[in-house]
């Protein structure tokens, strides 16, 4: 039996949170709009219920067809999945006939770090 090697696809050029703990400093301009296409994403009532569906489901990723208790239609469901994959909030990687979406360990991590980043304490 001979096996073939595939080769790797490069994934999308994704906007991920890349940021510092916004505690820590003021963010640049290029840092901040980055950011806020993480939040633009997670600002619609929708897509905070897929990102968490996703984050949450068993195994840490979530098949397309596992997705559909969330009140919009399938055509919306995708479409809000490509919004979460855009702002680098989601991966998603084609099996078959099928897409899997899952979030990266590194932006949950990211996007923890940004909002509790070590607090300044403020001296009396």
């Amino acid at each position: 039996m001979s096996t073939k090697v595939l080769p790797l696809l490069e994934p999308e050029a994704v906007a991920a949170p890349c940021c510092p703990p916004l505690s820590e400093r003021p963010l640049t301009a290029e840092e901040a709009e980055r950011t806020a296409v993480m939040f633009k994403a997670l600002g619609d009532p929708v897509r905070l219920r897929l990102f968490s569906l996703v984050a949450s489901h068993e195994g840490g990723e979530a098949c397309v067809c596992d997705i559909s208790d969330v009140g919009v239609s399938q055509p919306t469901v995708s479409h809000h999945l490509k919004k979460l994959r855009q702002a680098g909030l989601l991966a998603s990687e084609r099996r078959g006939t099928w897409v899997y979406y899952r979030v990266e360990p590194s932006v949950l991590t990211a996007m923890g770090a940004l909002l509790t980043g070590r607090a300044k304490t403020a001296t009396p």
